[in-house]
């Protein structure tokens, strides 16, 4: 466990309501951070976080938003942000819509990208400007080992977490000086909603470990990157993928 938290400690985490988003969010509250937690429509998991949050004897403060649209995440956070900044900011939120390239509508191709890319341009630049004029931070994104490796059938998918990986090594070496520090934390095959469809017979051969991976494997990854420990970490690319990737 991470020291505790001095004063209080705040962590935004996009896409929070389940899966790895929701991991994290207990993680960081575990960890002495009170929460804010974004998600886009299911209230009833956002509560149950939230609740699982207060258990750990930290605040919750539920955002319903679509991280992809500006104006929207304007509306939410710019309030907040007149008295409060996240020492935290998790970019979870995103989403699968795969198919072949030839068979992908502009739709599916556009709102995959727009979640993770926009949603990660819209919320980020909202947050930073604080975390500039306070000169801490961390900035703490969601990729794929689709974004490092390429993944058929994934061509959007796979493109919007590339772009995050590279958006990731370019705002640490931006914001470097200010004592921010930008990583992202990049996971294989994990139990979520979104892998529960795959064919693990197929699947598990890829991964040297022989298994999927839990949501609070990647949660751990993250808490460490939030945590003293990782004060001199930026720039990088952190694996959970059971060697799928190497």
């Amino acid at each position: 466990m991470n020291p505790p938290v001095d004063k209080r400690k705040i962590a935004l985490i996009t896409g929070g309501s389940k899966g790895i988003g929701a991991a994290v969010a207990l993680a960081l509250a575990r960890d002495g951070f009170d929460i804010w937690l974004n998600f886009l429509s299911d209230h009833g998991a956002a509560s149950h976080v939230a609740d699982e949050v207060g258990l750990r004897g930290r605040e919750c403060l539920l955002l319903p938003f679509d991280v992809s649209d500006g104006e929207a995440a304007r509306a939410a956070l710019t309030p907040l942000l007149e008295n409060d900044t996240p020492y935290v900011l998790v970019n979870n939120a995103g989403y699968s819509k795969d198919t072949i390239l030839a068979m992908m509508s502009e739709q599916e191709w556009k709102g995959v990208l727009s979640v993770t890319l926009d949603g990660f341009f819209f919320v980020t630049k909202l947050v930073l400007v604080n975390m500039l004029r306070k000169r801490e931070g961390r900035i703490i994104n969601i990729a794929s080992t689709s974004g490092q490796s390429g993944m058929p059938g994934q061509v959007n998918y796979s493109a919007a977490k590339a772009g995050l990986i590279g958006a990731t090594r370019a705002l640490a070496a931006e914001v470097a000086k200010r004592q921010i520090l930008v990583n992202a934390v990049s996971p294989g095959f994990i139990e979520t909603d979104m892998t529960e469809g795959l064919p693990k017979e197929k699947v598990l051969p890829m991964i040297p470990l022989g298994r999927f991976g839990k949501s609070w494997e990647v949660a751990e990854a993250v808490s460490f990157l939030a945590s003293e420990k990782a004060a001199y970490i930026t720039g990088q690319i952190i694996a959970v993928n059971g060697g799928a990737y190497i």
